[in-house]
């Protein structure tokens, strides 16, 4: 989609959200349930995990499946698709990999699928409820081992039709891991904390935890609209033109489901990027309010490796002393304790991990301190290794930057 066509959808964004509640609550009230599992019994031992092929074969796999399959009305009425962007299944970010992922499945649609008709993610093609195309990309143990290494990547679609409000395909597949590049997208790399967010969540659900004929969650359709501007302002941000992606995300937050970790994240980093300092650092004290507000705040503190000092890079490290200033003064607003977890990747020896995770939890609480000594009996450090990591590949770099934070999680003194 252009800049103008984007920047024309947000002068119009609420008329049209409008008109898609409306369309679309009519089938909300009522879905039909799953018939109940068959009487237990012997079962058979499960089968072996699939064999994980090359990231094209896979994909190709997955989309095939997904568009030949689906579950629409026989005929040959064009049939309205949009694509809800593809995300990571863990920590919900787009990445070079879901944006390839999703040019290619576009490029396979208008060559092989001539009944379906792509549309932009927008409010106007909302309002007349197309086929969503939705989709994960997840690394995994391929042989479902917790601990074990992230050695494959599942591929999950699905196609959620809003005028049925059901899950007419789904696509699934395993990746081998070389040659993908999960690096996060610029929105996605600079943001400064992670949750997981309920609307994030909200989605990987929707692909992941259904099957064929299931409802589409309802949440999920009323929100849709919503997520279709923040999607535009992502696209703004990637591009640099920060001010326009600033609109959005302004516009996002006033609507329904609109206050999201990723909207006030946003903001944040827009005001940011525009060197505006008072709005950067009130938009990121309240991104810690709201993160606060859910008893959990992780940020990506970035360390020199090996080391409890920050990286040496003022792009990176710049606005630290803000950000744990805000933090102290957020807290300290706050009758709660906070327990600082350290966080490191997989690479190098557990105990040697789990020791350094110790002492950069320590430092941090020493800063806070030091900003507000009041907190000094509310706080408490502690490191957890890697045994907590969220993308587990152990690459050391932007891709699993979230493996390394630092948690902030709230209790009642």
């Amino acid at each position: 989609m252009t800049h103008l066509a984007r920047t024309s959808k947000l002068r119009t964004a609420k008329l049209l959200a409008c008109a898609i509640c409306c369309l679309l609550a009519g089938a909300t009230a009522a879905f039909p349930q799953s018939a109940p599992s068959p009487a237990a019994g012997t079962q058979a031992a499960p089968p072996p995990p699939p064999t994980p092929v090359p990231f094209d074969d896979a994909l190709l796999r997955a989309a095939n499946d997904l568009f030949s399959k689906a579950n629409l009305p026989a005929g040959n009425e064009k049939i309205e698709l949009v694509v809800d962007p593809l995300i990571d299944g863990i920590s919900g970010a787009q990445s070079t990999a879901t944006r390839l992922m999703q040019d290619r499945i576009v490029a396979l649609v208008s060559k092989s699928y001539p009944r379906f008709e792509v549309r932009p993610f927008s409010t106007e093609a909302l309002t007349r409820a197309p086929v969503v195309l939705i989709g994960t990309f997840t690394a995994i143990n391929n042989a479902g081992a917790a601990d074990g290494p992230r050695d494959a990547y599942r591929i999950c679609l699905a196609l959620a039709d809003l005028r049925s409000k059901s899950i007419v395909s789904k696509g699934v597949a395993r990746a081998k891991p070389e040659g993908i590049d999960v690096t996060p997208t610029p929105a996605y790399a600079d943001t400064p904390v992670w949750a997981a967010d309920p609307a994030t969540s909200q989605y990987i659900k929707t692909c992941q935890g259904t099957k064929l004929g299931d409802p589409i969650d309802p949440v999920y359709v009323e929100r849709i609209g919503t997520s279709s501007l923040i999607s535009d302002a992502i696209l703004e941000y990637d591009d640099k033109r920060y001010r326009e992606a600033l609109a959005f995300y302004r516009t996002a937050l006033k609507m329904t489901g609109g206050d999201q970790l990723r909207v006030r994240s946003g903001i944040y980093l827009a005001n940011s990027r525009l060197n505006r300092r008072d709005d950067a650092t009130d938009a990121f004290g309240n991104l810690v309010d709201y993160s606060l507000g859910a008893k959990k705040l992780s940020v990506r503190f970035l360390f020199k490796p090996g080391s409890t000092q920050f990286v040496d890079d003022p792009q990176i490290s710049a606005p630290y002393p803000m950000w744990l200033s805000q933090i102290a003064t957020r807290a300290g607003r706050r009758n709660s304790c906070i327990n600082i977890v350290g966080h490191t990747s997989k690479t190098g020896p557990p105990l040697v991990n789990e020791r350094l995770s110790v002492l950069r939890a320590q430092y941090i609480k020493d800063l806070l301190q030091s900003s507000s000594p009041a907190l000094a009996d509310k706080l408490k450090a502690t490191g957890v290794g890697s045994r907590e990591v969220l993308i587990g590949t152990g690459r050391d770099d932007a891709s699993d930057a979230i493996d390394r934070r630092v948690d902030f999680n709230i209790s009642e003194c």
